[in-house]
């Protein structure tokens, strides 16, 4: 066992999809999906937004829309990705 809190595993897969994206490339949300749960990605969706918007707001990735950051990641709408801090 840990002393470290449990970690999100939808939050981990971004953060490693994220780290092992090349300089300057982002990440889709359904990559992330497939990595969590490859036969049932779809229903990951909701959930892969969510562990992305407490990253962004904790500082660690970047919501991108038509690749350059939103302005609040708790409100924004349409195609977006996630990318490094």
């Amino acid at each position: 066992m840990t002393d470290t809190p449990e970690t999100d595993p939808i939050e981990e897969a971004i953060l490693q999809l994220v780290a092992a994206a090349p300089e300057n490339r982002s990440v889709s949300p359904a990559d992330v999906a497939k990595a969590v749960d490859p036969e049932r990605f779809n229903r990951k969706f909701g959930h892969v937004r969510q562990a992305a918007i407490r990253l962004a707001v904790a500082g660690k990735v970047t919501i991108l829309r038509k690749g350059k950051p939103v302005e609040d990641p708790e409100a924004f709408k349409g195609v977006w990705r996630i990318g490094r801090a």
